[in-house]
């Protein structure tokens, strides 16, 4: 094997691993609704040298207006349920009227958010349709230093409401 990632682990599970075989990714959930990643794990794989795969780019369909009702993460996330999705609607509007003022799409901002964190990240985005697909595809993969710096204002991580798992995930 030339390359080996691992998914989802703590910082110590990390560490262990990378000195039992150096690893060269990290697969972790991060995006403007779940940077959490920022305090300890993207510090620690930036000094192990190792990359990050974001999945979750765009908040598990949060910041692509995929959140109506009878949306189906709304009977499991807690993010996608009564008033933490009206709080959460007004951040991806707030998002939305940034990224208009930038020629793109929220999720566009979403996924060039994530891709400006830095080259060793790589956002991870799925999409069913071609038309996302494409829209996912024209992103941005670094916005300006204003941008960022607005879009962090208008979408503080404190505000978003709800727990982004499943009460089983835990």
């Amino acid at each position: 094997m030339r390359y080996i990632g691992i998914t989802n682990v703590d910082a110590d599970t990390l560490r262990r691993a990378h000195s039992t075989c150096p690893l060269t990714a990290l697969q972790f959930e991060y995006s403007l609704m779940s940077p959490d990643i920022e305090q300890e794990m993207l510090p620690l794989c930036r000094e192990l040298g190792i990359g990050v795969t974001a999945y979750g780019v765009l908040g598990r369909g949060l910041l692509t207006g995929g959140s109506g009702a009878g949306y189906m993460r709304s009977a499991y996330y807690p993010r996608f349920q009564g008033d933490n999705l009206t709080r959460n609607a007004r951040l991806v509007d707030a998002l939305a009227a940034v990224a208009a003022k930038e020629g793109i799409s929220a999720a566009q901002a979403a996924i060039g958010w994530v891709a400006s964190q830095g080259r060793d990240i790589i956002p991870l985005v799925g999409s069913r349709t071609a038309k996302h697909l494409a829209e996912a595809l024209a992103s941005p993969l670094t916005l300006s230093a204003e941008s960022l710096a607005v879009i962090e204002v208008v979408v503080p991580y404190d505000t978003i409401q709800g727990d982004r798992f499943m009460a089983t995930d835990k």
